[in-house]
This record gives structure tokens, C-alpha cells and sequence, in this order.
């Protein structure tokens, strides 16, 4: 196979047992005959060597050239004070100019934060499209290449690997229902002064009452009012909310087992409250999310579903080929939100559409699609509802056994959902099937398919990513409530869904990121049209978007 691309390298290196730094790749790619290149790399490297570094090749290039090394050409003498390696920088040269403000990289698509109206993509103007015939450009040349900066090490919170207490008794389901309402109401405590449901039931009529509950039950009264019925850890009790107040439209949002708050007035016989106002927990206005101090980028995707007769290895592999460019330099992160894999049994007849019929031969193939990606690039990722973890969220991150087989990179494996800081970012990743139950439950203009982003505020807002306990989700029971949103996250990432969506609510930026297969017969007897092939990148840096379509 020729090797004219940074991709092609890497998958032959790592037929070989290699990775190698990014810069490595690019001298390899850049050389007069790439092929005699990386088997010249490969000899000279040291026995006990896995990854090949920037100065091997280079070594290995200027023997294969018979040229001396650098160390030689340098000698042992003073540096000549106006040889390339010891001149001062010159203030126009490509490593310290400013950035074209015409350049790929200046080109942003930042969302706007709106509290009400999401910010939809518009698919045909706010994306720039990479669909490559020819290789593209690799990132420098053998007498420009310095080493990349390394990216951090990403800090994890909220994962459940390992930390998994349930045993599905009673006593767990008392105990997550518990920490929900207990975290949840916290965060509500300070809005509010609120009473217990024991002490409200001991107060007289026409009393001012205000009180921070689950969502027991929502039902509707023969005129038209909403009845809602909160509990607390000391009981339940009903809550009218009537048609004609401007917070009616509020219980159209309202999920059973969510925590709110309300403040009313007592009726006469002190049986239920008249509400006046009710509060979600929600993402404070005023929020400011944290930004990265030097410029720097991450790739959001999710849904590879490699296994499937429809995933879109070409679009995997113009996508990897422009990792290895210039353009794509400062992205040194790819932020992967579960579904790896296509698994097996996930849906009716699925084993019709497979393409790859064993569960750990599609996890072989996609460690193998891996290794395209440039290999200093940090890599995390966590499962979804078609890996080989247990459904039941939160989920924990794959076993010893599926690790093994996804060595490529190191990547950092983690459970569902997960907080990952990277440059001082937090991202929460969360894989996202709670999203199917947010869009059947509430009115399509607040919540829908081809806005996933519209009903992940509403997750951001109820601090909860999957609120609803009983319906199409399943969840597991544990000491503590890993499912709620307890910090604030400057980055909301899942996937799921299939289509692409980003918006800002309350300054957090929210994206779906759409998926990397093309429609299934599955999808079309279900009306989905999945956004297949995109990928956005966040500058960390400034928290602006640009989605790229390699499809």
C-alpha cells in the first residue's frame, strides 16, 4: 500500500508493533520516499523502543540520505550565532506570526448564548467541509518540524469504574433516590425557604409555604389545572398549578423524579399548595465557564459504530488524514462519547446490517481505525448503549479484556457519564440515551430530534442528565446519585441521537456531535436521518465551535 498519507504511516507502524510522535509522522510522510522511510526508522530503532520519536526519525532520515546527523553537523565547537538552529527567531517567520485572520483556523462558529431560542446549526453555511480527493497536507517539513507541546494529562471526576455499590435491593434504590434529592435540593436551599412536607401538612390554611421536592406525579384536574405532587424525605404533597399563570408553561418541562422547587400559599383547608413560582435547579445566569490559556483544541465525536455494514470507514479516514495536517495542529484532544462499536443484538434484526458478526472483532477493528489517529494526540473516551458494558447507567468503562484489545494511544477509558478536565476545561461527557426519553416526553418545540441540543439544556437545567427513573432508561441503583450534574461544566458532550447539535445555554456550551454511520434500515423504518461524518472542534481556549464534515 503506498504510503502517501500521515494515516497510512501511522496503520504501518503499527503493523509493525510502533507509534511515533506526531512530528515523527509528519518527517516520515514528508520524506522523498516515505515507504523506504519508515523501514529505514524501523531498523535503527532501539530494541526496547515502542514509539519512535522526532529526533530517531530524523536521525534515521539523514542515514538513509547519507547526510550527517544533526548532533554530527553541529559538532563539538561554539553554535554558530547565525546557523538555523541558534538564530533568533525573525518576527515574520511562520512559528511566530500572528494567525491569518483568513486562515481555516481563524473561521469560528461560535455559538451564541441564548436562555430561550437554541442556536441551531445551519448545515449548509456555518460548516467548513474537508472532503479530500487528494492527500492532504501534512503538517511542516523534515526542515521545519519542532516538537508539539504535549497535551495534559485530562483529570477525570464522577466515574463509576470500580466505585459500583448496588445489588438491586431496596435499600440501593432508597439510597440513590436519596442522594438525588439531598445533592439536588442543595443547590435549591438557597432560593427558597422551604418547610418539609411533615411540617407543611401542621400549618394552618392561607399560610405562605414554599417546599423542594421529586416530581411524584403531574396530572391534570377536570378544568384544566396541573396537579403536582412532590415528596421530599418526610412525605408527598400536592402542589396546584392553574392555567392561567405564566408558570403553566413550566409543567410541560417537568419530568417525574426531577427535583424542583415551588412557593405558593396554603388553600383554606391547608390540602394543597396554590403555586406561585417554581425553580429548577439550573445553570446560575451569571455563570462564567473556564477557558484554556493557550490555544488549543479538542474533537468531539461520538457514534463510530464500527461493526455496522453502514459505519463510513472513507469518511474515518479522511477525518484521521486531517488530524495529521497543519490545520489541525493545535488539536491535540478527541473526546469520544460512547458506541464505539456496533455491538450485537442492540435492536431487531441487527445482525442483518453487521458487517463484522463477533463483538470482539468489532473492537480489534476499531482499535485498528484508532491507530490512523496521529499518536500524541490524547485520547478519552467512555461507552454507550451499543458497547460491551452493562446498559444500566451510569455505566462503567470497559473491562480488562476490551482495554487490552484498545491499546492504541493509551486512551483514557472511562465510565458513562463522566466529567474530563482538560486545560483546565471541564467537559461533561455523557453518552446520552436519556435524550430519547427528554424528546418523547416534552412539546417538539422544546425538544426534538433535529435539535438535540435543545434537550440538553433541559438536562443542564434540571442538573440531572438523566432525571426520569422507569421509563425506556435503565438505571442502576447505587450509594450515590452519579447522574447528577453537581459542578457546573463549561462543556456539555454526548451523542446517542445521531444528529448533530450545539448551542450555549447559560454560557455552557452544548454540542451533539452527530455519529459516524450512514442510515441503517433500522433507522429508516424510524425516521432517523442521522448527521453522519461531522466533526466539531472546540478551541478550549475560547470555547468557540467549528464543525468539519468529512462525509
Amino acid at each position: 500500500m503506498p504510503l502517501e498519507t500521515p494515516a497510512r504511516i501511522v496503520r504501518e507502524l503499527a503493523r509493525r508493533g510502533y507509534n511515533a510522535e506526531r512530528e515523527a509522522v509528519t518527517l516520515l510522510a514528508g520524506a522523498a520516499d516515505p515507504a523506504t522511510a519508515v523501514d529505514a526508522a524501523v531498523e535503527t530503532a532501539p530494541d526496547d523502543a515502542l514509539r519512535l520519536t522526532t529526533d530517531h526519525v530524523r536521525s534515521a532520515l539523514s542515514v538513509a540520505n547519507d547526510e550527517p546527523s544533526p548532533e554530527a553537523a553541529a559538532g563539538t565547537g561554539t553554535p554558530d550565532a547565525t546557523s538555523p538552529d541558534t538564530a533568533p527567531p525573525d518576527a515574520t517567520s511562520p512559528d511566530t506570526a500572528p494567525p491569518d485572520a483568513t486562515s481555516p483556523d481563524s473561521a469560528r462558529t461560535a455559538p451564541t448564548s441564548d436562555d430561550t431560542t437554541a442556536s441551531t446549526p445551519n448545515k449548509n453555511t456555518d460548516i467548513s467541509t474537508t472532503k479530500s480527493g487528494t492527500p492532504p497536507e501534512t503538517k511542516g517539513s523534515p526542515d521545519s518540524a519542532t516538537p508539539a507541546r504535549q497535551p495534559e494529562p485530562p483529570a477525570v471526576v464522577g466515574d463509576i469504574t470500580g466505585r459500583s455499590t448496588g445489588t438491586g435491593e431496596y435499600g440501593d434504590f432508597v439510597s440513590v433516590f436519596r442522594d438525588r434529592y439531598e445533592k439536588l435540593s442543595g443547590q435549591l436551599r438557597g432560593r427558597v425557604n422551604h418547610r418539609p412536607a411533615s411540617a407543611i401538612d401542621d400549618m394552618p390554611g392561607g399560610s405562605d409555604v414554599a417546599m423542594i421536592g421529586l416530581v411524584n406525579d403531574i396530572r391534570s384536574s377536570a378544568n384544566g389545572h396541573w396537579i403536582v405532587e412532590l415528596e421530599d424525605t418526610t412525605g408527598t404533597f400536592p402542589c396546584l398549578v392553574t392555567k392561567d399563570r405564566d408558570i403553566a408553561d413550566l409543567v410541560d418541562e417537568l419530568l417525574l423524579d426531577e427535583c424542583v422547587a415551588v412557593e405558593g400559599t396554603l388553600s383554606d383547608d391547608a390540602g394543597i399548595v396554590f403555586v406561585d413560582a417554581l425553580y429548577f435547579p439550573d445553570v446560575p445566569r451569571t455563570y462564567r465557564p473556564n477557558t484554556a490559556d493557550r490555544h488549543v483544541q479538542a474533537a468531539l465525536i461520538s457514534d463510530v459504530h464500527v461493526g455496522s455494514q453502514e459505519f463510513m470507514a472513507d469518511a474515518w479516514e479522511r477525518f484521521a488524514d486531517w488530524l495529521h495536517t497543519e490545520e489541525a495542529a493545535a488539536v491535540e484532544y478527541l473526546l469520544i462519547a460512547g458506541d464505539m462499536v456496533e455491538g450485537v443484538g442492540v435492536y431487531p434484526d441487527q445482525d442483518e446490517e453487521l458487517d463484522i458478526v463477533d463483538i470482539y472483532d468489532q473492537y480489534e477493528r476499531f482499535s485498528e481505525h484508532l491507530k490512523a489517529v496521529p499518536g500524541d494526540m490524547e485520547i478519552v473516551m467512555i461507552p454507550g448503549n451499543h458497547d460491551a458494558v452493562r446498559l444500566a447507567e451510569p455505566q462503567p468503562a470497559f473491562d480488562e479484556e476490551l482495554r487490552d484489545i484498545m491499546t492504541a494511544h493509551d486512551a483514557r477509558i472511562v465510565g458513562n457519564p463522566s466529567t474530563v478536565t482538560v486545560e483546565g476545561v471541564s467537559i461533561l461527557m455523557y453518552h446520552g440515551v436519556s435524550l430519547d426519553e427528554v424528546i418523547a416526553e416534552l412539546p417538539e418545540a422544546k425538544a426534538s430530534y433535529d435539535d438535540p441540543h435543545r434537550a440538553m439544556y433541559h438536562l443542564l437545567k434540571k442538573r440531572h442528565v438523566a432525571p426520569k427513573y422507569g421509563g425506556h432508561m435503565r438505571l442502576a441503583p447505587e450509594e450515590r446519585d452519579y447522574l447528577v450534574v453537581e459542578d457546573v461544566p463549561d462543556v456539555f458532550h454526548t451523542g446517542h441521537v445521531h444528529k448533530l447539535g450545539y448551542g450555549k445555554y447559560h454560557n455552557v456550551l452544548a454540542v451533539n456531535s452527530g455519529c459516524w454511520q450512514a442510515q441503517t434500515a433500522f433507522q429508516k423504518s424510524v425516521n432517523i436521518d442521522p448527521d453522519a461524518g461531522f466533526a466539531p472542534i472546540v478551541d478550549l481556549d475560547t470555547l468557540d465551535l467549528t464543525v468539519r464534515k468529512f462525509a
